[in-house]
């Protein structure tokens, strides 16, 4: 399935119902009162978060959603129908903003979490509303409210605990292919992932963690230079960063560095999220040599980021950090409970 992350539709509510004027009129009641009932409250349009959806495709071939009006009061004080709702299902981390102003509505994070983004127009009141004692007999109701239409903008922001950081041909895919049963698009070319993909990752018998795979960064990514800057804004979810630098870079520092300077650019904040590095392919040095080529290659990172070497392809040294990875976002989950 085609994986969207951005669509733009069109939505609009439903008018309230008019309310009734109407008067009763019984067989031994010679001056019955009035008896017009209020209209239906026009339908609102919604979105509902689903677990079970990860893109916006949907929404990007079926982008007009006009929902039903109220139905009007009748006489003997019935109340006319509400309209019924429009409940459009978009995936987890789904953002509303309107087209035109670009105004933050709202977000829907939670499986079942609903956000309106048109209001339906409440009912007219009937005459027998405004019936008082220096007005017996009214002959007016009040028309319904009209609905809202707008233009809005969705945006997908992936919800993950762990989401990785590198450049093209990093070994990003291959980590996750390796750690998870999620498939991700392999091979020796740039770019190969081309939309963000999901792993769930085991961590013991009952406990696991979510793990996202994002298009390689370039520099200049967030100025709009490949595919990055389309994807950055994933990584803003995320718990943790692992930042997955292969052990063929010919300056692994200054790969870290030029990274961290994408983030900060495309928002500062994001630097105040945990941090660990991943030196991919290791399986590329001779097995006695790689504690004193880590040891050297440790330097070259601050002393408060973890570094793990691993090779995807091999399974070397995956296990560690798949816990330490636990362990930080075990963490996280404790300070969030704690705020």
């Amino acid at each position: 399935m085609k994986f969207v992350d951005y669509v733009t539709i069109t939505v609009r509510s439903g008018k309230g119902g008019p309310g009734a004027v109407a008067f009763r009129r019984e067989k031994y009641v010679p001056k019955g009162g009035p008896a017009g009932g209020n209209g239906g409250r026009g339908s609102s349009v919604l979105i509902e978060a689903d677990a079970n959806l990860y893109t916006l495709l949907d929404l990007r071939y079926n982008r007009h959603h006009f929902a039903p009006n109220g139905q009007p009061g009748e006489g003997n004080n019935r109340t006319g129908k509400d309209g019924e709702d429009v409940i459009l299902r978009v995936p987890p981390g789904t953002v509303a903003r309107l087209t035109d102003t670009d105004e933050r509505l709202g977000e829907v994070v939670e499986p079942g979490d609903r956000l309106v983004l048109a209001q339906g127009g409440r009912g007219g009141k009937g005459n027998t509303f405004f019936k008082s004692p220096t007005n017996q007999s009214p002959r007016f109701a009040q028309p319904g409210e009209p609905g809202e239409e707008k233009n809005i903008t969705l945006e997908l922001k992936l919800l993950a605990d762990v989401g990785l950081v590198g450049f093209p041909n990093a070994g990003k895919s291959t980590l996750v292919a390796s750690v998870s049963a999620a498939r991700p698009k392999i091979a020796d070319y740039p770019f190969t992932t081309l939309a963000p993909s999901l792993g769930v990752v085991s961590v013991g018998d009952y406990e696991s963690f979510v793990i996202a795979d994002i298009p390689g960064i370039i520099e200049g990514a967030h100025e709009g230079k490949g595919l990055g800057i389309r994807f950055l804004k994933h990584i803003e979810r995320n718990a943790v960063l692992l930042f997955v630098i292969p052990i063929t870079s010919d300056d692994m520092a200054a790969e870290y560095r030029t990274l961290l300077d994408e983030l900060r650019a495309f928002n500062p904040e994001m630097l105040y999220k945990p941090r660990m590095v991943a030196l991919s392919k290791i399986d590329l040095l001779p097995e006695a040599e790689r504690p004193a080529w880590f040891a050297e290659a440790r330097q070259a990172f601050p002393t408060d980021v973890d570094v793990y070497p691993i090779s995807a392809v091999a399974q070397v040294g995956l296990s560690p950090l798949k816990q330490a990875l636990w362990d930080r976002i075990r963490h996280e989950r404790a300070v969030g409970e704690d705020l």
